[in-house]
């Protein structure tokens, strides 16, 4: 089969299965492993967008299968690929050096196929990826559904005229062009993001449900997730994704809302084949009081089974909790709280509200259903001393006694790991905040990732702390917090070991790859390889629980003749797809643009 888009998704660091690095924590609150095998929702809104059309889109998820799988051989995979065109994901910058090292191979193996890369890293890194001889064209923006369609229909006929494509950096020969950043949608309801439809469409079209399985491990577990918006309504000072972030990288004024009507139907899609928790992404309450009014009335109006996870981005109020509890059967929360320092979150935009009201919006959660609450806090931040890191476990005491020592309560501390976001305040004015930036470029971020232990990964120091001092200060503050989960029964004996003995190997690893880089090279290499074992099982939860993130869940899936129904919708989707292409062929290019 020849496919008109094929979507890839490379890990952190290319060669990952060779290469021996101590990534350590910095994927240890995310689902997905160091090797940031996790692909953006967005090439499923890309590839569903296309696919309405009749083009053929295919995901291939080259990070997860690589990691699944040891003898997993990629160029191999891709030699027997035909495609009009490849898209690779650059999204968030630890992909830095495997987006790059696969377009390199694709471009190898296909030298005549054009290869666009796409994501907030792409948008920012723009000129620099056009001057790689392997990148074709980077499309800008958060939103390039309609775009990429755009860029296909031209591609099909050999058009080479790209200067009316919205958003698009694009090479032709020596000639580079930058196209204006103009079009950014001010909804999402047009888009089916994530596009899980297209996912379940695409396992029975294409025949394989390995290639876009989102992580390791998701069969076991199937998380799933809704998109509320593109944009944001914050201004925290590490977030690329903030609001002056967005409008710098993205051109985004103000927020793009997926209505509530569409997140329900999102909802009632999901139940039907996964019975694991869904997150809402983002803080609902970005969308107004009457947004949140309705999405909640709309979820009681519905026959619930899944368990629903919302984020807080501030301080929310006993009535929330109130509304949430009547409309959603079983809900829990996640919350970065960052600091126990007032000013500090003041400063950084994050909770910005009084200790006292932190500890009360926890106690309104609890008293009103809440199933789970998870609280994170960094290691990092601006204007945070080593000593003020560590008093975040003190904090973390004050909430569990305030809080009745409730179980429902879930701590985290995490490091600021491994980059600062570009287009962050905290990237663009590092002095102003207090940081000392030691990469600056997409090359020097590329180089970074490929340290051999994620002290050496950081693209940052403060004011207050230097690498050294961030290192130290996680894992003393994870040792505090694992100290206090034994105190108060959060964590059995076993785990407290478990997690004891993988931060003091850590600890013993960072000083012997310190000791190893001064080394000569080829020494170096033979001594790294030797403890490639240790280091990734270090790499796995090393300074929490590997279950302490999960939800409980007693079923995963739907039943059978539930799963069935949907793939033979999907399949009678594909069918009329096929037959609106014959009918009107012409459709999809005229391409409309509200710009």
């Amino acid at each position: 089969m020849k496919y008109d888009l094929v979507l890839l998704h490379a890990p952190s660091v290319y060669d990952f299965r060779k290469n021996s690095l101590l990534a350590g924590p910095i994927s240890d609150v995310v689902p997905s492993s160091p090797v940031f095998e996790m692909y953006p929702i967005g090439l499923t809104s890309i590839a569903d967008y296309l696919e309405r059309y009749g083009l053929k889109v295919r995901i291939i998820n080259i990070a997860n299968r690589m990691l699944m799988d040891p003898d997993f051989n990629v160029e191999k995979k891709l030699a027997n690929i035909q495609a009009r065109a490849f898209g690779i994901d650059l999204h968030w910058l630890p992909h830095a050096h495997g987006s790059i090292e696969l377009a390199k191979i694709v471009k190898r193996l296909h030298p005549d196929t054009p290869i666009m890369f796409g994501g907030l890293s792409s948008s920012y890194y723009h000129k620099e990826l056009i001057e790689y001889p392997f990148i074709d064209f980077v499309v800008r923006g958060d939103s390039t559904e309609k775009l990429v369609l755009m860029l296909m229909n031209k591609l099909e006929f050999g058009n080479t005229h790209f200067e009316d494509i919205p958003n698009l950096t694009w090479k032709k020969g020596a000639e580079i062009g930058f196209n204006p950043l103009s079009y950014v949608p001010k909804d999402l309801d047009e888009f089916d993001v994530p596009g899980y439809r297209y996912t379940i469409r695409s396992v029975f079209k294409y025949k394989n449900f390995m290639d876009p399985l989102p992580y390791n491990g998701w069969l076991q577990y199937p998380n799933t997730a809704i998109l509320t918006a593109r944009g944001c309504t914050q201004n925290c000072l590490i977030c690329g994704g903030s609001k002056e972030g967005y409008e710098q990288n993205c051109n985004r004024k103000s927020l793009a809302l997926r209505s509530p009507a569409k997140l329900i139907e999102d909802i009632q899609f999901i139940q039907r084949f996964s019975r694991a928790p869904i997150f809402i992404l983002h803080d609902i309450r970005q969308g107004g009081k009457k947004y949140v009014e309705e999405f909640l009335q709309l979820l009681k109006g519905m026959n619930l089974k899944n368990e629903l996870v919302f984020e807080l981005f501030q301080y929310a109020d006993e009535s929330f909790f109130k509304q949430i509890n009547e409309a959603v059967p079983k809900y829990s929360v996640e919350l970065t709280l960052e600091t126990h320092d007032e000013e500090l979150r003041r400063l950084n935009g994050k909770f910005h509200c009084s200790n006292r009201k932190v500890i009360d919006t926890l106690q309104y959660a609890l008293k009103h259903g809440c199933k789970k609450i998870d609280l994170f806090f960094m290691v990092g931040i601006p204007g945070q001393t080593f000593q003020s890191s560590l008093e975040n476990i003190n904090f973390a005491e004050t909430i569990h006694l305030a809080c009745g020592e409730d179980p429902r309560l879930f701590y985290f501390v995490a490091p600021l790991a491994p980059f600062l976001d570009p287009a962050s305040a905290a990237f663009e004015n590092p002095d102003r905040y207090g940081y000392k930036k030691l990469c600056h470029s997409l090359e020097d971020h590329r180089k970074a990732i490929t340290q051999p232990s994620w002290k050496h990964m950081l693209s940052y120091e403060t004011f207050e702390m230097t690498r050294d001092d961030i290192v130290n200060a996680t894992y003393e503050s994870a040792r505090l917090l694992n100290e206090f989960k034994l105190k108060y029964n959060l964590i059995d004996l076993e785990g407290y070991k478990d997690i004891e003995n993988k931060i003091e190997k850590s600890v013993h690893y960072i000083e012997r790859i310190d000791h190893l880089l001064t080394l000569p090279e080829k020494e170096y290499e033979v001594e790294l390889a030797t403890i490639k074992k240790e280091i990734e099982e270090l790499n796995k939860h090393s300074i929490c629980g590997s279950n302490e993130l999960k939800w409980e869940v007693q079923k995963n899936y739907a039943n059978f003749f539930s799963l069935a129904m949907v793939g033979l919708e999907q399949l009678y989707e594909e069918y009329a797809i096929k037959l609106r292409k014959q009918f009107h062929p012409k459709v999809r290019h005229q391409v409309k643009l509200d710009i």
